[in-house]
């Protein structure tokens, strides 16, 4: 089987190298994200392998098909880039749906301790030597309130370590899980009753801009907010006023609403043109990480191995579990 793998990185190689020959597969790796001017790029191939931010159109679809690949493989477990509905029947989408739920949920609890008690900017300050604690004072967390949106298996790990805080748990779910122990409430009153409100849901019709205006007024003064899902779960521009009444006392966000060509780049020598990305890193109670809660060496072979998994299925006509279409 041969594979094309855009928008590859030098992480990506250190598993999926070795794997490939011991799964008797050759393997493309190009750097190029999937776009329609670089479809071509995977001509001959069976598959092509892509990532969050490659985003694929019907047109792309319609092109894939007209080349007889046999299927996307996604590495994610979100396949919110991906019109599935122009690939229903023609093209199989493979996915990976769960490759360490503790690896999002631990780095979106450092996220919260980290924008609570401003260590990110302490770090920056010693390193000075400036060694002031004004205006670094966050909460304590002990026996405050959470609201998660979402118990998959994500949440369901944010959940154990915020209990392990002691915290009081409040959850939101359009599927309720009957066996997880923890009270659900509807989004009007999970915002009102929570100090901390964390993302762990899908990006679908029904959650797209779920935290926004609206959302918003209804919180507690001084709540905190943490995104380590999809950026379009939160409107931007609401979020930015949120922060500049006070509403809302800090936000970490491992995700944006436009990060595709921004985030997994360096940019470090270039001239940012999303102004409201811009304007919101000036927030000192803002803390932005590029999409890399999922980033532990647990989770990346176990995205590789999946990955695998599903074209070796695909290649031998087994059972495709983790198809999406």
């Amino acid at each position: 089987m041969k594979i094309a793998f855009y928008t590859t990185k030098p992480y990506d190689r250190i598993w999926f190298e070795p794997m490939a020959e011991g799964y008797k597969m050759e393997i493309i790796f190009l750097e190029a994200p999937c776009k329609p001017n670089t479809l071509n790029l995977a001509e001959g191939c069976d598959a092509i392998c892509i990532f969050i931010n490659d985003q694929i159109t019907k047109d792309m679809i319609d092109r894939l098909c007209e080349m007889k690949v046999k299927a996307i493989l996604l590495r994610s477990a979100g396949f919110n880039h991906v019109d599935i509905e122009a690939a229903k029947g023609r093209i199989h989408i493979l996915r990976v749906p769960s490759y360490s739920p503790e690896a999002v949920a631990e780095y979106a609890a450092a996220m919260l301790l980290t924008v609570n008690r401003f260590t990110h900017r302490a770090y920056t300050r010693t390193r000075d030597f400036n060694m002031s604690i004004n205006g670094l004072m966050g909460t304590t967390l002990y026996q405050k309130t959470a609201g998660i949106i979402g118990t998959g298996k994500i949440g369901q790990s944010m959940i154990r370590i915020l209990k392990g805080f002691d915290m009081k748990i409040y959850a939101y779910d359009l599927y309720p899980n009957p066996d997880l122990d923890v009270e659900y409430l509807d989004l009007p009153e999970l915002f009102a009753k929570s100090d901390i409100i964390s993302l762990h849901c899908p990006l679908t019709k029904e959650t797209h801009h779920i935290i926004d205006k609206e959302a918003i007024c209804k919180m507690q003064e001084g709540v905190y907010l943490i995104n380590t899902s999809r950026g379009a779960l939160i409107d931007t521009n609401a979020l930015i006023e949120g922060l500049l009444s006070r509403k809302i006392a800090g936000v970490g966000l491992d995700v944006y609403e436009e990060e595709s060509g921004v985030f997994f780049e360096d940019l470090s020598d270039k001239i940012i043109q999303d102004e409201t990305l811009a304007r919101l890193m000036t927030f000192p109670n803002v803390l932005v990480t590029s999409h890399m809660g999922f980033f532990t060496t647990e989770a990346m072979q176990a995205i590789a191995i999946e990955t695998m998994e599903n074209a070796y299925a695909l290649e031998h006509g087994l059972e495709l579990v983790n198809k999406v279409c």
